[in-house]
């Protein structure tokens, strides 16, 4: 797929927020396009040479650099890595935003996990989608998305998460676990029975794929956490987006109230 209108991504906000596209991409307010990210070779980057990186990637036959100067869009010296876990890496959802262009690229996370937070929007679908912030997990990796912002399209996300509120989500930077980019499309997750519990502790014990893309500081990256509710406490585990789905989780698991704070599910810088 090159391209396509960004209010047409397959969307349904009971399966949120999936399907969620596989590899980079930039989007605007408009269109969708796929993000040519060659490999690169490298074990380990700055973020200043990951943005360069897309910087030089291709968009149809120009560079992203390119594409934002014709579309008087910040350049990528400009932007914040944001980790956009659920919703937020939705083409859709960033369309229907209206926040203007964003690229974003697929990476992997390990020491850290997609979860719940305990709480609901229902400005969608009844009885609400449940968004989706980040805690620590030991021994799992998995592939997310990470965008490439301003200040003030962050600022518009956060707000939007909180459905206006400027107090219930809040950007932080992790200060564990690790981020690198990632370029197998079909990335191998943890099985669920891979999952062990030793007392409170819950440790993943399958083996990782090896590295593929360059490995950066996590603690430049943001990262939306709920301030209220943390994540969801599931008789003291945490639920990982990739074992059980936005309705599996609402029907099956979901009790109002039950959740850890966020403090206690991810060291922050």
């Amino acid at each position: 797929m090159e391209k396509m209108n960004a209010s047409m991504w397959q969307y349904a906000p009971n399966n949120s927020p999936h399907p969620l596209p596989k590899t980079s991409f930039i989007v605007s307010n408009q269109e969708f396009h796929t993000l040519d990210l060659p490999p690169m070779a490298e074990h380990e980057s700055s973020i200043e040479g990951i943005k360069e990186a897309i910087a030089n990637a291709m968009v149809g036959q120009e560079k992203v650099s390119q594409h934002l100067t014709n579309h008087t869009a910040p350049a990528m010296a400009d932007r914040r890595p944001l980790l956009l876990l659920g919703e937020l890496a939705n083409p859709f959802q960033l369309a229907r935003l209206g926040l203007g262009i964003i690229p974003v690229v697929t990476v992997r996370i390990r020491g850290l996990c997609r979860t719940y937070a305990d709480s609901l929007d229902s400005r969608m679908i009844q009885p609400g989608v449940h968004h989706i912030t980040m805690a620590r997990s030991k021994g799992w990796w998995e592939k997310t998305h990470l965008g490439f912002v301003t200040i003030q399209q962050m600022k518009s996300m956060i707000q939007w998460l909180g459905n206006g509120s400027s107090t219930d989500w809040r950007p932080v930077k992790p200060n564990e676990g690790e981020i690198m980019l990632e370029f197998d499309p079909e990335l191998r997750h943890p099985d669920i029975e891979s999952m062990s519990l030793d007392g409170n502790l819950e440790t993943c014990t399958d083996t990782e794929p090896d590295q593929n893309g360059p490995k950066f500081d996590v603690s430049e990256v943001i990262v939306p956490v709920h301030t209220r509710h943390g994540c969801y406490d599931s008789r003291g585990k945490i639920i990982r987006c990739y074992h059980v789905g936005q309705r599996d989780f609402h029907t099956n698991y979901f009790r109002k109230g039950s959740f850890m704070k966020w403090q206690d599910i991810l060291t922050t810088c």
